[in-house]
């Protein structure tokens, strides 16, 4: 891992999941059948904890802002928190935080959940915790966090931080008219594809990626396979994505965000920033589950 010395810190806002990532299919579960993976991992999930974890592979520091159970699966995962160099002063631990749990089931080059969420995702007094915390970014890994808590970024904007969000996809709320709105105040927006279009109503990646700059200064469109596309500084980039065995995609547009917001902290060019979060992506979809790619990191 890369020294944290005095690099801003980033965090993370967001549930903490528990996936059981089933991978091998031959096809996708239809109704009234059964479909045998070849292999199941149980690993620590949610956008906010795996763009921690690749933020501080990357030598920043990071900490969630989140809940977390005390069930006995969350008791079984928990070490990975610490093996991942997360900070978790921010965490609050409650029966009621858990299980939050996804079931993954990955096959070809995409994948399909099936979730369930458990309270609500940040700790009543968030607003405290985050008085005064040494940090200089804060980063929404789904939108529903801030459908909940709908003064953060105010907040965060208060307290000087500068914002990223994911909205990650929801479908009762990925098509809300008061998406946009809410969002006010974010720095760097991170749509997937999907996510794009659903959001703008539009149909084509480009006219999406357009109406989105309207909104945040810098939007940065995720591919998958084909790369992604940013609009930063009255600027469009693109860039492709490598070549790559894909064993799980799980994590990879979270690990792409760590690789975005690292470089744009750093304040890298537009573009440089681009084809690191599309390197951090690329590295993720090579193992299975959304951290697990990260021990070549570590041991470099």
């Amino acid at each position: 891992m890369k020294s944290t010395q005095s690099r801003g810190g980033v965090i993370c806002a967001g549930r903490i999941y528990c996936d059981l990532v089933f991978s091998g299919l031959p096809s996708m579960p239809k109704l009234g059948a059964e479909v045998f993976a070849t292999a199941m991992s149980p690993v620590l999930g949610g956008g906010a904890f795996i763009t921690a974890a690749h933020l501080a592979a990357q030598g920043r520091q990071a900490s969630l802002l989140s809940r977390f159970g005390t069930d006995a699966i969350s008791l079984a995962l928990e070490d990975q928190f610490a093996s991942a160099g997360v900070g978790m002063d921010l965490v609050e631990r409650e029966a009621d935080a858990g299980p939050q749990v996804t079931v993954v089931m990955a096959h070809q080059n995409d994948r399909a959940f099936l979730s369930r969420r458990a309270g609500h995702a940040l700790p009543l007094d968030y607003l405290q915790l985050l008085s005064g915390f040494p940090a200089t970014h804060l980063h929404i890994a789904e939108y529903a966090t801030l459908a909940e808590h709908p003064d953060l970024i105010v907040y965060a904007k208060q307290l000087g931080l500068t914002v990223s969000l994911d909205p990650s996809w929801d479908n009762s709320l990925i098509h809300s008219s008061e998406l946009l709105s809410r969002c006010a105040g974010v720095d760097v927006f991170l749509p997937n594809l999907e996510e794009a279009l659903a959001i703008t109503g539009l149909e084509q990646a480009s006219a999406a990626l357009d109406a989105l700059a309207g909104h945040f200064s810098v939007v940065a469109v995720k591919l998958g396979a084909e790369g992604a596309l940013l609009a930063a500084q009255n600027q469009r980039f693109s860039a492709p994505a490598p070549l790559v065995e894909v064993r799980d995609t799980t994590g990879a547009g979270d690990a792409f965000n760590a690789g975005f917001i690292d470089c744009w902290l750093n304040e890298l060019p537009p573009l440089a920033c681009l084809q690191a979060a599309i390197t951090a992506g690329s590295l993720s979809v090579q193992a299975i589950g959304g951290t697990a790619a990260l021990s070549q990191v570590h041991s470099d």
